[in-house]
């Protein structure tokens, strides 16, 4: 549907009050008049420019992920698959240390994993997938196993969760473990242990010597 300049303002407008309000708060408990407030628009413009409140919901999805970057992945197909481990956790640390659309996407993520909403099926095998691929035929050349294989499947689950360490553990109580401020050179020494300690996880899994 076309429409006019002002028109194009006031549909991005909602749409970029919903990523944030469907982020802070989840789609349960997310009110379209709170949209509209931020917004500084009407409750008729939504349904006017999306349709309903879950429409709005799968397109904020859609906008919070274009924004996100993607794991920094080598383009040399010769880089070493250790290496391509490396930057894929490396960067994925970065994403989810980011309070701007990152942050916005995977709050919205994590929501999504802790109440299913049942509108977003469709497209999480179409953005999450992809990602997952990426790992997992990473995970398989390092331990040197082909197919389906669920102890690769474990690898990506270890992988994931470490470094969601970001999202699941408040910053506060994360800096205390730490023993230290949750600076960028921090994040990315975290970073480099993750990989360490994944390899040679992933090693051993697949039989190889790990050190």
């Amino acid at each position: 549907m076309p429409y006019r300049e002002d028109g194009k303002e006031t549909r991005k407008r909602i749409l970029d009050a919903a990523c944030e309000v469907f982020a802070e708060k989840g789609y349960q408990s997310a009110k379209v008049a709170d949209i509209c407030h931020r917004a500084g628009a009407n409750i008729a413009s939504v349904n006017y420019y999306f349709g309903d409140k879950a429409a709005l919901y799968i397109e904020a999805w859609q906008e919070t992920f274009k924004k996100c970057s993607s794991p920094l992945l080598p383009v040399d197909p010769d880089t070493p698959p250790d290496d391509q481990l490396r930057a894929y956790i490396h960067s994925l640390m970065e994403d989810f240390a980011n309070e701007g659309a990152q942050g916005q996407f995977t709050r919205l993520y994590l929501t999504e994993l802790a109440h299913p909403t049942g509108l977003i099926h469709d497209l999480w095998h179409d953005l999450i997938q992809p990602k997952r691929r990426v790992l997992l035929d990473i995970i398989r050349k390092i331990a040197g196993r082909e197919g389906p294989d669920e102890a690769i499947l474990f690898c990506e689950m270890s992988v994931i969760s470490q470094c969601r360490t970001l999202l699941t553990v408040r910053r506060n109580d994360l800096e205390y473990l730490l023993g230290q401020p949750l600076s960028p050179d921090l994040i990315k020494r975290l970073a480099e242990h993750i990989t360490r300690f994944s390899l040679a996880g992933i090693k051993a899994i697949g039989g190889k010597d790990s050190a």
